[in-house]
């Protein structure tokens, strides 16, 4: 058994443990309940198999030697000396009647042993040496009352001879009994105390222990004195003490070694829930069907198809109700904090909260001061916080991490402290609730993401489109203009040099083509001066006003003498060339106001015209043009032009402090 990791000592009594009950439920198969057999066979194994896995991870803890001696004695003395007695009484064997009595009277033996159980969980240890007095007091109970049950004559009737061959005649057996049970029954009910105790104190992995074992256990405490009651009038009921015997070891292995296996809430509730739903739907079959039996009669199978069409109506909404019902009051933690993410959900549909407040409303949800959402973008290894600035990640950090997903589709990761592990199914079940919120976080940062490249590719597009502009400037005057210059002194040289001799014909020809060199000269320098104006060169407020004396209107002038970027400049002044060329053209205005400042690191341009406003930027046109080249250095662009009050055009650029 070493696959199973089990020690050698424990291995070995497992394998005792599995012989002993192999041999009993041989020995006892078909003279008694099929699933008495089993069942009894079973909690003995488990008992014992339990016990191993503790002992190997854990030597030398009491529990798990407590259920290694207690699964042991189940199976030798109980198991294997009732499938001994009554195989014995049957074929003559010897030792036939002390095998039926060992076996009716050991169970009292291991009775202590729950007493211990309850003082010990889940360490192995008492919580005060106070708490000794009831563990005495359990053993002395159960070994008062042991001869009391083991010599009474009255147990003869369970005997297949219906004598109890070892019945000692005028004992004080009812005495031994009236002593000895309540004192043992009366220990077992006090060694729930301390458990409590430790429940109500406990914190962390003890907690999550102690709730496995409390929730086995009120699981026995409800089922073995209902079997009780029910023992004659439904022997349906007769294998569910075994089931809920053999729960209690179970559920103290998971709580010691696999107590972050399961979720221990989830399992509460669950329970809780299916079993109230499965009284509830039963009361209304069982009115259904005679209330529609009244009605159709008694052997009517519209009664039966009625009652059931009812419980099947009545299984969704009644679930729903007594989920709520449970979570709100046997697991409060869990409803406010699904709660919590569902009004945050309601404001967000409603507009009332940003996505970006998920990280936040998580954080109140669990109870805990750090926890952070990381997004994961398309087509980036980086992770990002739901702002999107990029944050480092260290898988190695101790923390535990969950995938958020929707739709198929890993939105992100939550990152939080370990102890969050503890939880179970709440923090999936919260990531599932606010995966909307997380995805439309996600979709606004790779918005802003991919808003940021535009606006740097236009920038990046009108920064070139401005270095060839200035290098066409560049080249037609220091090129061609000079070639031009060059030509035209070159023919007034070969005019002075032919001096008076020179035909008049000629002559003319040659003042001809300087004068057409002249006009070409100034055509090139006002190409040059489009592309980037040498006005620019002294400054913006230098430029405007020579753009204003150009005017054919008088143009008031208010700009400083400081100095922008270039290509800022560039930009300001389009703006300002537009916005007067409209207010010539198309305003019909008598007076217009250049005003640039700077204020707050951007610079505000400014063209006012008294004409008869109603400007519009329409797809296509002057202002449409001129709005995205303010756009893509960054600026913003405004007009304000009503009908008959003028036009005010206003760009905004950034241009540092």
């Amino acid at each position: 058994m070493k696959h199973l990791g089990l020690r050698a000592r424990p291995a070995a009594l497992l394998a005792a443990a599995l012989l002993i009950e192999v041999a009993a439920v041989v020995l006892s198969w078909g003279l008694e309940p099929k699933w008495d057999t089993a069942l009894y066979a079973v909690h003995a194994v488990t008992q014992v198999a339990v016990g191993a896995l503790i002992v190997s991870r854990h030597p030398g803890h009491r529990i798990g030697w407590l259920f290694i001696v207690s699964g042991l004695f189940d199976g030798a003395a109980t198991d294997l000396a009732q499938g001994w007695g009554l195989r014995a009484a049957g074929h003559g064997w010897p030792g036939g009647p002390f095998g039926e009595w060992f076996a009716l009277w050991s169970w009292i033996v291991t009775g202590p042993a729950g007493v211990l159980l309850f003082l010990w969980f889940p360490d192995g240890h008492l919580t005060r040496r106070g708490w000794q007095v009831v563990a005495w007091a359990g053993i002395v109970g159960a070994a008062v009352a042991l001869p009391g049950f083991a010599i009474d004559p009255d147990l003869g009737d369970q005997f297949i001879g219906g004598r109890n061959p070892f019945a000692v005649a005028g004992a004080p057996t009812d005495l031994l009994l009236g002593v000895g049970m309540p004192l043992f029954l009366g220990s077992l009910v006090v060694a729930i105390v301390p458990l409590v105790q430790r429940l109500r104190r406990s914190s962390g992995v003890e907690r999550l222990q102690l709730r496995w074992f409390a929730f086995a256990s009120i699981v026995a405490a409800v089922v073995l004195p209902t079997v009780a009651l029910l023992w004659t009038v439904v022997p349906a009921v007769r294998p569910l003490t075994a089931l809920a015997l053999t729960s209690i070891p179970v559920a103290a292995g998971i709580a010691i070694l696999r107590y972050r296996l399961y979720d221990i809430d989830l399992v509460i509730s669950r329970t809780l829930v299916y079993g109230a739903l499965t009284l509830s739907l039963a009361c209304t079959y069982t009115v259904a069907v005679v209330v529609l039996g009244a009605a159709l009669g008694q052997s009517s199978a519209w009664a039966s198809a009625g009652a059931t069409l009812a419980v099947a109506a009545a299984f969704g909404p009644v679930r729903r109700r007594l989920q709520d019902a449970v979570d709100r009051r046997f697991n409060r933690s869990r409803f406010d904090a699904l709660q919590q993410m569902s009004v945050f959900l309601d404001d967000l549909r409603a507009g009332r909260a940003a996505p970006e407040d998920a990280e936040r409303v998580l954080r109140d949800a669990l109870g805990v001061e750090v926890l952070e959402v990381r997004l994961v973008l398309p087509g980036s290894a980086t992770a990002v916080d739901l702002f999107g600035w990029p944050v480092a990640d260290d898988p190695n950090d101790g923390r535990v991490r969950w995938p958020i997903r929707r739709a198929g589709t890993v939105l992100g990761t939550v990152v939080g402290p370990p102890d969050l592990a503890e939880r179970g199914s709440l923090v999936p079940k919260l990531l599932d609730a606010g995966a909307l919120a997380v995805e439309v976080a996600r979709l606004r940062v790779e918005l802003r993401r991919q808003l940021e490249e535009v606006e740097a590719s236009r920038t990046r597009i009108v920064a070139a489109a401005d270095r060839e502009r200035r290098r066409i400037e560049r080249d037609l005057h220091d090129g061609a203009q000079q070639r031009l210059v060059s030509i035209g002194l070159a023919l007034r040289h070969a005019q002075h040099a032919l001096g008076a001799a020179v035909d008049p014909d000629v002559g003319r020809t040659l003042d001809d083509a300087v004068a057409e060199i002249t006009v070409a000269i100034d055509e090139l320098r006002q190409l040059a001066g489009g592309l980037r104006p040498a006005q620019l060169d002294a400054g913006l407020g230098a430029a405007l006003r020579g753009l204003a004396r150009r005017a054919p209107l008088p143009v008031d002038v208010d700009a400083p003498a400081d100095r922008f970027p270039t290509d800022i400049e560039s930009a300001a002044y389009f703006c300002a060339c537009e916005g007067l060329t409209n207010a010539i053209k198309h305003a019909q205005a008598t007076t217009v106001r250049l005003r640039a400042r700077r204020n707050d690191g951007r610079l505000v341009l400014s063209v006012t015209d008294d004409g008869v406003g109603g400007a519009v930027a329409r797809n296509g046109s002057g202002l449409t043009g001129l709005s995205d080249r303010v756009a893509a250095h960054g600026g913003t662009l405004t007009l304000d032009s009503d009908e008959g009050r003028g036009t005010t055009l206003i760009a905004e650029f950034p241009c540092g402090s």
